[in-house]
């Protein structure tokens, strides 16, 4: 129902400039949806952005830093840049009612199966 790339971070043929990562993914059914955990960490709900183009979900993530400070840094270990990772959907996943929430840098995403692809009891009569 979903395809996925592997690399870890990509610079983008969009037009954007900078290092964007590939943030980590957990995919599960549940039910009558799929769900899509994505790890975020520094993210908030105002710095996401979620939007299907072509049967592709586009996910992508701005980290809210604070002002710039200089620093000789003696060790850096941390890396900057940004969050950008897509998703190919499947006609299983019905696009219109897909929701999302952000708690903690943890971006929840609930993909409703399309009415055709939910598992349905059949009912089986005497002959």
């Amino acid at each position: 129902m979903i395809t996925q790339g592997e690399e870890r971070y990509s610079e983008l043929d969009n037009g954007q400039a900078g290092r964007y990562f590939k943030p980590a993914c957990d995919i599960f059914e549940s039910g009558d949806a799929v769900v899509v955990l994505v790890n975020m960490p520094g993210v908030n709900e105002q710095g996401v952005d979620v939007s299907i183009e072509n049967n592709v979900l586009v996910i992508s993530g701005k980290v809210d830093r604070p002002e710039s400070v200089q620093h000789r840094f003696e060790r850096r270990e941390y890396e900057e840049g940004d969050y950008y990772r897509t998703l190919g959907l499947s006609e299983a996943i019905d696009t219109g009612r897909i929701e999302a929430s952000m708690k903690d840098g943890m971006l929840r995403l609930t993909l409703p199966k399309s009415e055709r692809h939910r598992p349905r009891k059949i009912e089986v009569k005497s002959a």
